[in-house]
């Protein structure tokens, strides 16, 4: 593969980022042919784009073009919209006399890919003093997610991204906190939270000394635990463990949160094998793993990057060779380029046990299909067929009713079905659970789909 690489004076490769500035200088070096380079100039009108010269020397095989999954995974692609926008997206972004028209279709196609699915605006954002609290969602009754402003941004961008709305401009599409202020009064009042998830974007793109600024304020409440830091940038961007000028303080750092009796939980997004195969990538866990810190695994299943048994099951074998924890294998959110993305449930229930089987014991921590849902987290168990008919089991791993966590329930089974508003519950689930998930409309006799009532 030929390079994009930058050096230092002592060799280790310095970040830059690629966009749709760019876009031709990558064509260029790596022989991009013409109809893909503007397949992914359009698309990049509506869905964030951004790469680095890692991911474009490390990851992607360019002989493989645009087959290979992490290309897939990083370069938007013809199909992720729907035919009528690109033509329409095509006709003005040639004529540069309609820059306003531009703008006003790329918004209208925004508006219609479900910027913030699982009722995020309407129902995770936490109130205080009667004021919408900015850059937090509050949705699990121990579990706060933290948005700070300076991280809302990534080294590099999937295209499957559930939170893509965070990186297209648009302030009122977007989850940002100034700082950590009004996150410690909530707190203070929610002594139940044990948990901050801090997320983005990625926390990571901050430098060290700006991720101290919203991390150490939460080892003064003494009812959090637990920090949890999401992040993709062991993928994407390994060097901010190993060689990033500060890199050394981002490990003291996170030494310190383990010093003062709380879990420090790296939650690595790794979405194919590939990702943990450069020696930075390892080297980058075993760094993280010195401090103490625990590193659990997770992705979607996502179609035309991982959707295949062995390849999950390499990942996951991956994961725990590297010392960290295979997590969740979420199922991909009705958001963005869905249906570009999207496996049936059937098919990812059948990928997750033919991967799961073939696994050893310790790598047997990976839940999925988990949909994320606006009830709470649903896990496709599996499939089963009695004398009324064949049946998905589900379960309830975690709910915004505390109540119902851990509660069994069925829906028919239906091999198109992706999501869990797709689906149409067994007359027979209990109301607490039917109502939770198809809204209080829902009755044993309708047995509607949850779609329907969304």
């Amino acid at each position: 593969m030929s390079s994009l690489l930058l050096t230092d004076a002592v060799g280790a490769m310095r970040f830059r980022a690629y966009g749709p500035r760019q876009l031709d200088e990558i064509a260029a070096r790596y022989g991009l042919p013409a109809e893909v380079t503007e397949a992914v100039r359009l698309a990049s009108h509506v869905l964030p784009f951004r790469v680095n010269e890692y991911v474009l020397s490390e990851l992607i095989d360019w002989t493989d073009i645009p087959g290979d999954p992490m290309f897939q995974l990083v370069f938007p692609q013809r199909g992720m919209l729907v035919e009528s926008d690109e033509r329409a997206l095509a006709a003005l972004s040639a004529d540069p006399g309609t820059k306003a028209g531009l703008r006003t279709q790329v918004a209208r196609i925004r508006g219609r890919l479900n910027p913030h699915p699982s009722g995020q605006k309407e129902l995770n954002v936490p109130v205080q003093d009667g004021r919408e609290l900015p850059g937090m969602q509050h949705k699990y009754h121990e579990t706060v997610l933290y948005f700070p402003s300076q991280g809302q941004t990534c080294h590099a961008y999937c295209t499957y991204c559930f939170r893509w709305a965070q990186f297209v401009g648009d302030a009122d599409l977007r989850f940002a906190a100034p700082g950590p202020d009004e996150l410690l009064q909530y707190l203070a009042r929610h002594p139940g939270v044990s948990d901050v998830l801090v997320t983005g974007g990625d926390p990571m793109i901050m430098a060290t000394q700006r991720l101290r600024s919203h991390l150490e304020p939460l080892l003064s409440v003494e009812s959090v635990r637990t920090i949890r830091i999401g992040t993709k940038s062991v993928a994407y961007w390994p060097q901010r463990y190993t060689s990033d000028s500060d890199a050394d303080d981002l490990l003291r750092l996170f030494e310190e949160i383990v010093a003062s009796g709380r879990n420090l939980a790296v939650m690595a997004h790794f979405s194919h094998p590939r990702e943990l195969e450069p020696e930075p990538a390892r080297r980058a866990l075993a760094r993280i793993r010195s401090t103490g810190a625990v590193v659990y695994c997770q992705a979607p299943l996502i179609a035309r990057v991982n959707d295949d048994a062995a390849v999950l099951a390499r990942l996951w074998r991956a994961e725990l060779a590297a010392g960290a924890v295979p997590y969740y294998m979420f199922v991909e959110r009705d958001t963005g380029p869905y249906d570009y993305f999207k496996v049936p449930l059937a098919r990812a229930v059948e990928l997750f046990h033919a991967a799961y089987r073939v696994l050893p014991g310790l790598a047997r921590t990976v839940r999925g299909p988990v949909m994320s849902a606006t009830p709470g987290k649903v896990v496709v168990d599996g499939v089963e067929e009695d004398d009324r008919g064949r049946f998905f089991r589900l379960r309830m791993l975690q709910a915004r009713d505390p109540a119902l966590v851990g509660r069994p329930f069925r829906a028919l089974y239906d091999p198109a079905a992706a999501w869990l508003d797709d689906l149409h519950l067994d007359p027979a689930t209990p109301a607490a659970i039917a109502e939770a998930i198809a809204g209080p409309a829902w009755t044993a006799e309708a047995v509607p789909t949850m779609r329907s009532q969304s």
